[in-house]
């Protein structure tokens, strides 16, 4: 694990790695020596994971441990768009599945469908994830601050709710398309099922990789805004046990 630079912002301590690919090994060293952790003391391991092109490497590097116990692992993914065929390889299961699901053996994994009535699966997912605590949230930071679909504009830090339906902010849907998910934004669906802010944080622990110089404005909010939801990652500033691992290029030099 290469790191050039770590450090402490209120909670969250943060380590900044040369490049994409040692950040990946990096988030997925933290997470792995967590996870086991979490083995030692207990039957199972509950974590919620992030669909993104940012999570490539990260996961990429997590299935490859082969000391991690997949089978004692029950999944959990935060946020899914509302609209897209069940069959589109946009929805973020499909990101999932091929990442990471079908590449080790889970305890088991819950989805969101969101071919469901919106309100319906909310009702399911929130029951699924309160059944017991999380343990571990692997997330990343979308370009506008936003974690899962919690954009800005919806963004709740004492949400009652652990899902919610949302809209997209358009910030969030252009995100889709730079991201090469989408050709233009007209095809981004524009609402989504979303774990909230309440459920992400509830984790007993949260890993965060946010690599690219796309993202070095919201990181930048991070670190330096007031902890509010105009940037609703800087919450994890308030979290015990928030890592995020940036590369150089999502770090910046100010």
């Amino acid at each position: 694990m290469k790191i050039t630079y770590k450090g402490k912002k209120d909670q969250l301590q943060y380590y900044v790695c040369p490049d994409r690919n040692e950040m990946g090994k990096a988030s997925a060293q933290l997470t792995a020596e967590r996870i086991k952790r979490v083995l030692e003391e207990k039957k199972e391991a509950r974590i919620i994971f992030a669909s993104a092109p940012s999570q490539d490497e990260f996961l990429y590097y997590l299935t490859k441990d082969e000391d991690i116990d997949w089978s004692k692992i029950i999944g959990f993914h935060m946020d899914e768009y509302i609209g897209l065929p069940e069959n589109s390889e946009q929805l973020f299961r499909r990101y999932l599945e091929k990442n990471l699901v079908h590449k080790v053996n889970f305890k088991s994994f819950h989805f969101i469908d969101s071919t469901k009535d919106a309100e319906e699966m909310a009702m399911i997912y929130s029951k699924l994830l309160s059944e017991k605590p999380v343990d571990l949230c692997c997330l990343g930071i979308g370009e506008n601050g936003h974690i899962a679909f919690n954009d800005p504009p919806v963004a709740d830090f004492n949400d009652p709710k652990l899902v919610k339906k949302v809209e997209l902010d358009k910030r969030s849907r252009q995100q889709q398309v730079n991201d090469g998910n989408f050709k233009d934004i007209e095809e981004v669906p524009t609402h989504a099922l979303s774990l909230t802010i309440p459920a992400l944080t509830s984790a007993n622990a949260m890993v965060c990789t946010v690599p690219g110089a796309t993202k070095k404005e919201a990181v930048n909010k991070v670190f330096y805004n007031q902890i509010s939801t105009e940037c609703p990652a800087t919450i994890m500033r308030r979290h015990s046990e928030a890592f995020l691992l940036l590369d150089e290029q999502a770090y910046g030099k100010e």
